[in-house]
């Protein structure tokens, strides 16, 4: 009978898990953005490349994993 959602923390050791709790919210949201930016970035940089008919074989997958990243920080 021990459910995730069931939660108890002694309340001497709150400031702690509170504290825990922060820095993994702080975290997660820089994660996030950073792997939204770096996406971006790399389907700019896919497409750029794509540009050039030569680089094609390589700007195509770097923009795919670009977008895979992006789809990845929203979700």
């Amino acid at each position: 009978m021990n459910d995730s959602t069931d939660n108890h923390v002694p309340i001497l050791l709150w400031p702690f898990y509170a504290i825990w709790r922060l820095v993994t919210f702080i975290l997660g949201v820089v994660g996030r953005l950073l792997c939204a930016l770096l996406g971006i970035g790399l389907m700019a940089a896919g497409v750029t490349i794509t540009l050039t008919v030569v680089g094609a074989i390589v700007g195509i997958p770097l923009a795919a994993l670009g977008f895979l990243l992006l789809v990845r920080a929203v979700f």
